[in-house]
């Protein structure tokens, strides 16, 4: 029997969609006004589920607190109130697209928990617009 334990969390952060190897009408072409030289930002939220076994001495799939601990270090610290394009380093040669973030998030997450869990992240950069990644 297997079990999803999700936990929610949240962060502010700025972008700018744009391909450092194309001029600035292409950019402009694809990326519209998610292009801006200044930025933009995003109230980002963020679905974290983990899948497994009920442990039967706990009765946890995991410690939501360690959870929570893994989203805060991982997730929350490195990107709250952040460039994603300047102040996170695996967006130095990377666009920060939602689809890119959700892999990134997923990666860092990933590491942390036990291999023999399923882990899947959404990420919501608008009420309307989301991404989610399982690792496929």
């Amino acid at each position: 029997m297997k079990v999803t334990v999700s936990r929610s969390a949240h962060f502010n952060a700025a972008h700018r969609l744009y391909r450092k190897d194309w001029d600035e009408q292409r950019n402009a072409e694809i990326f519209g006004k998610c292009n801006n030289p200044n930025y933009h930002g995003h109230n980002y939220e963020l679905i974290v589920s983990v899948t497994g076994a009920i442990d039967p001495e706990t009765g946890y799939v995991i410690d939501i607190k360690i959870l929570k601990d893994i989203i805060t270090q991982e997730v929350e610290e490195p990107f709250d109130h952040k460039n994603l394009n300047l102040d996170v380093p695996e967006f130095a040669n990377l666009n920060p697209t939602a689809e890119n973030i959700v892999v990134v998030i997923w990666n860092r997450i990933r590491r942390r928990i036990d291999s023999q869990m399923e882990l899947e992240v959404t990420l919501y950069e608008t009420p309307r617009n989301f991404v989610t990644y399982k690792g496929q």
